[in-house]
């Protein structure tokens, strides 16, 4: 939570507006008014490398890991990144303070700009939605076995990884651009096509000894790049077997993983010299609040700016990073158990309210404290009444929010799964509507440019309780994601989490359709509970039960 906490307080920083900015204020509202209406430019295929950028920029890290700083301290760090350059010899891939077990070298390092971007530098403000995100980065990654006879040499790989890049971003020319605060302090992306970072690295490992049961000791700071400037770090990744993994990170606040998935399935596409299918909309009006804003009080309840949270606890229990494997029998079992004659739960939804049960198990049989669980909800189809209109569900964004319900342990242990799942459904649908996403935004109009977030993010864990988010990675692309030498054996979202509340994501098997593979960020006595009581759902993720 401290470490979300810090990074809010960046943008009630007066210092972090650059002579840049204010050099640029005279045209703001010009320029504003122009970026709504800017649309991608349709890419040709991948051909030459002539747009490879060589540039380099120091080492100045947008979000640290060390974070324990003083507000002003990083706020420099991570607003002067438009004024940066590369040193590749000084730049370590990996943080010195994580545990390794495996050496990871850099063969090479580029700046990868876009073959073709809008002709005039503009600024893109965030929408009232993105605004509730806090600067944290998003990865996901994806592992490609050796193949027989299809060329998936260093070189071939990263050279097409490079070139189609270079192509994707003239559709996707955001994540060519660079985050930078506006004259109130909030973020805006500058689209000036200052380039993505490219890593080539080589790991001393075989694929087959990689333990993704720990993604903090395998991929975290070695696997998946940190966003050292701008909005997008792509990676290539080749280990000892001929196997090659390729990742990206990519800021949570100008990305969800709906928009996340667009890319990687365009980029996967310019790959093949294919036409992308669904254009990109960066149209951040559609999400502006209505005249005059009004919300329900239920968002009160839901959402909290900054200058309301209580100081961050000194109290800091660890959370880790696990993934499992879970079988589809599994789930439909879940499914059934939560579903009744007269309502069937959706998988997610069943999927919920079976770890809120479980889970409510931690701890002595004497505590009867509250347990809050929440579920992420994408309001693009609640946006608009034309299902079928490209103009929100091309949106490239955020458009989400998080629900939470609040019940007490002992409550949740003797309630059967339906009952539970009834729950979770009521707390969910008053999310699934129109007027809520509305509303929210609306309540942000009126807070603004005070930072806020989602409440379940934040609280008092001994007056409010336990927390735990989950959120659906069920649309990962891993079918989509062949950029020439065939679909990914496996991949996965990689968040590095720095909220105190407990954080679990699924995503689709790529190798078995309808099986699992669960990333979770928990502490330790809630994983205990998981692998001792539910031993028979949740297998320990390895290669052999995954690739």
């Amino acid at each position: 939570m401290r470490k979300i906490y810090q990074l809010l307080t960046l943008k009630r920083s007066k210092g972090l507006v650059s002579s840049t900015r204010r050099a640029h204020q005279a045209s703001l509202a010009e320029s504003q008014n122009l970026c709504r209406d800017f649309q991608p430019l349709l890419p040709s295929p991948p051909s030459t490398f002539s747009n490879i950028s060589t540039n380099t920029f120091n080492r100045n890290p947008i979000f640290s890991h060390h974070f324990l700083e003083s507000t002003r301290n990083i706020a420099r760090r991570h607003y002067n990144t438009q004024r940066s350059t590369l040193n590749t010899s000084a730049q370590p891939l990996y943080d010195a303070d994580s545990t390794f077990d495996y050496e990871v070298t850099i063969k090479g390092r580029e700046v990868i700009s876009a073959d073709s971007s809008p002709a005039n530098e503009h600024w893109l403000p965030l929408s009232n939605l993105d605004l509730l995100l806090p600067p944290i980065e998003i990865g996901v990654y994806f592992c490609y076995k050796k193949k027989k006879h299809t060329n998936m040499s260093p070189e071939t790989v990263v050279n097409t990884m490079k070139n189609s890049l270079a192509k994707v971003l003239s559709t996707y020319y955001t994540l060519a651009g660079e985050i930078v605060p506006n004259s109130q302090g909030e973020p805006e992306v500058v689209c000036n096509n200052r380039g993505v970072e490219f890593v080539h690295a080589r790991a001393d490992i075989d694929l087959k000894d990689l333990d993704f049961y720990n993604p903090d000791e395998t991929v975290k700071g070695k696997l998946v790049p940190k966003l050292n400037h701008g909005v997008l770090a792509v990676q290539a990744t080749e280990l000892n077997c001929g196997s090659i993994i390729i990742s990206c990170a990519t800021n949570h606040q100008v990305t969800d993983g709906y928009s996340l998935n667009m890319f990687l399935t365009a980029w996967a596409k310019c790959s093949q010299f294919e036409t992308i299918s669904s254009i990109p909309s960066f149209r951040p009006s559609v999400l502006n609040a209505r005249h005059p804003p009004r919300y329900e009080p239920s968002i009160d309840n839901l959402y909290i700016p900054i200058s309301s949270l209580p100081p961050p606890s000194t109290f800091k229990e660890p959370l880790y990073s696990r993934m499992y494997y879970i079988r589809a029998e599994s789930i439909e079992r879940l499914q059934s158990e939560a579903s009744t004659n007269e309502a069937k739960r959706s998988k997610l939804l069943s999927f919920t309210a079976y770890l809120w049960k479980l889970l409510a198990h931690e701890g002595n049989d004497s505590a009867n404290g509250p347990f809050r669980m929440g579920i992420v909800v994408d309001g693009r189809r609640f946006l608009t009444n034309d299902k079928n209109s490209p103009l929100l569900s091309n949106h490239f964004g955020n458009v989400v929010s998080v629900p939470y319900g609040v019940a007490n342990h002992s409550d949740l242990k003797e309630m059967p799964l339906h009952e539970v799942a009834k729950k979770v459904q009521k707390f969910v649908a008053e999310a699934t509507n129109e007027e809520h996403f509305r509303g929210l935004i609306d309540w942000v109009e009126l807070h603004r440019p005070q930072p806020a977030l989602a409440k379940i993010y934040f609280g008092q864990e001994k007056t409010e309780g336990e927390a735990v988010v989950v959120s659906s990675g069920q649309g990962l692309p891993i079918n989509e994601m062949d950029f020439g030498w065939g679909k990914p054996d496996f991949g996965s979202y990689h968040v590095p989490w720095g909220s105190r509340t407990g954080y679990i994501t699924t995503m689709p098997s790529a190798t078995r359709k309808g099986d699992w593979v669960v990333y979770m960020h928990l502490k330790q006595k809630d994983l205990d509970v998981i692998e001792n009581m539910a031993a028979n759902v949740f297998t320990p993720l390895s290669t052999a039960n995954s690739f």
